[in-house]
């Protein structure tokens, strides 16, 4: 079943990305205004750090199952992880950009000077390099895979491109959580 046009898929991949990349650079930076939000309670927004971490730590686990299944030819399950795994990675973002727009920018880390210099920032770093990456991939995986019947993605860049993005997907979501618990557990 078609659900996108598969001549477009390059093209939406492009336009998706760049609109998403757009929206989450103005959020990282102060661009949206406070009030083009909804307000939330403060414990609201001081939860959702965790929130995060845990739809990071779920994200991960359907993301391996997704791969397991696909190596075990059981597509159907490889499906259902991988389009979970895309319904977390959502959540997690529509909550990060949310706190974002809401308290004007990213928090400051509250640790040593010297951890933030070697530590942090070089993570930090990462993780970010690897989310901006991972997001084409993503939605160019996921666009192959709502353009072609099931039967000839292999005749696609699906599974090649789909084995780049899960082990980046995977290693940023792991950075994540190593970011949290240093900005909201260890300092």
């Amino acid at each position: 079943m078609e659900y996108v046009p598969r001549e477009r898929v390059r093209l939406l991949t492009g336009v998706l990305s760049v609109v998403s990349l757009a929206v989450v650079f103005a959020a990282a930076g102060g661009r949206i205004p406070s009030s083009s939000v909804p307000a939330a309670p403060a414990w609201v927004i001081e939860t959702i750090p965790l929130v995060n971490a845990v739809l990071s730590a779920a994200a991960i686990g359907t993301i391996t199952l997704g791969w397991r299944a696909i190596r075990r030819d059981d597509i159907e399950r490889h499906r259902v992880a991988m389009v979970a795994s895309f319904g977390l990675f959502v959540g997690f973002l529509t909550l990060y950009l949310y706190r974002l727009t809401v308290t004007g920018g990213p928090q400051p880390f509250p640790g040593p000077d010297s951890v933030y210099q070697f530590v942090y920032l070089p993570l930090l770093a990462i993780h970010i390099f690897l989310a901006i990456v991972c997001i084409p991939l993503l939605y160019y995986v996921l666009l192959l895979a709502l353009s072609r019947p099931i039967a000839e993605l292999p005749e696609t860049g699906h599974a090649r491109v789909g084995r780049v993005a899960a082990t980046l997907w995977l290693i940023s979501f792991s950075l994540g959580i190593v970011v949290f618990v240093l900005l909201h557990v260890v300092y």
